[in-house]
């Protein structure tokens, strides 16, 4: 069975993606057993999207763009429609419903959380392989056996359940579960689903605000949204997550996970800075033996692409 990485930031890293997918494609034997199941994100101003606030601006070319690149490679997008904020007036979007048509060839995927929202793609764009997402807070063994008996292609397990083998072994379609390896959020978060909640708000907001005044900048504190931006943990790094109950070993994926029959599995990172995206990459995907010539080729074909000059 080989790992199965759904990877982040269509729209925020999109060029490092690229570069990504080259590296693997060129220089195989750097790297793990695995293949890329999906890249996953939102493009900016999509009102649909949760769990990270996507910011800025794009346009219909740069959606085509960015299907077509990934999709001639044979890489499902996946969008991270996980707004559990979103109202029945929100479904009628026109950017988000434009994305959607232009993705709809059977390859594509979306993540979802709302219910209204769910129906909606269910109905309208059924050829969408659904994911039901972490955001809906799944923390116990039934709530979640329960979630992976209904039509969802992959469910993600609540990384609260990461390493309890107890719980996990005990699990039906065991290769739908998807694992999110490297949360930063603290263990057992009281305030995590308020978080997804206050995102989803902030992501509204701030699509509503530049589409209507695209040239003026967005102040979250003006609009009294300013979200989960007093919580410690929303930008920690790869080295200080490493000790988290929940944070999931690269060996633990093919010494434990793998002959369990769990084969999905998701990297965070699509607000993470360049650098801290390339050394998780490279911890998780690469061999170790490999590790320093794997990071030296990603950073060099960055250089050669002048991704580096982009803070993403």
């Amino acid at each position: 069975m080989k790992a199965r990485f759904h990877l982040p930031g269509i729209a925020t890293h999109f060029k490092f993606n690229l570069i990504f997918a080259t590296v693997l494609e060129q220089y195989p034997q750097y790297f793990r057993d695995f293949e890329i199941a999906s890249f996953y994100g939102a493009f900016p101003q999509s009102i649909w999207n949760g769990g990270r606030t996507q910011e800025g601006l794009c346009d219909k070319r740069f959606v085509k763009m960015v299907l077509k690149e990934f999709n001639d490679r044979g890489i499902p997008v996946r969008f991270t429609f996980t707004n559990p904020a979103l109202e029945k007036k929100h479904l009628n979007d026109k950017f988000c419903n434009m994305v959607m048509s232009l993705a709809d060839n059977g390859l594509n995927e979306a993540i979802v959380v709302s219910p209204i929202l769910e129906e909606y793609i269910r109905k309208n764009f059924p050829n969408f392989k659904l994911t039901s997402s972490t955001c809906k807070r799944l923390d116990d063994g039934e709530r979640l056996a329960a979630e992976l008996e209904k039509d969802y292609s992959i469910v993600v397990v609540d990384y609260d359940l990461n390493n309890k083998f107890d719980i996990l072994e005990k699990l039906p379609h065991k290769e739908k579960c998807e694992f999110l390896v490297n949360s930063n959020c603290r263990p057992a978060c009281p305030n995590r689903k308020q978080h997804y909640y206050n995102v989803g708000v902030q992501q509204i907001n701030y699509a509503n605000h530049m589409r209507k005044y695209p040239d003026k900048p967005y102040d979250p504190i003006i609009f009294g949204d300013g979200a989960n931006q007093n919580c410690p943990f929303f930008t920690r790094n790869l080295f200080e997550i490493r000790d988290l109950s929940t944070n999931i070993k690269p060996a633990d994926i093919w010494d434990k996970y793998l002959p369990m029959g769990f084969n999905q599995f998701k990297i965070e990172g699509r607000t993470a800075w360049l650098f801290n995206l390339i050394e998780t990459y490279v911890y998780y995907l690469a061999k170790p033996e490999f590790a320093d010539i794997a990071r030296y080729t990603l950073i060099d074909f960055c250089n050669e692409n002048d991704v580096l000059s982009v803070n993403e």
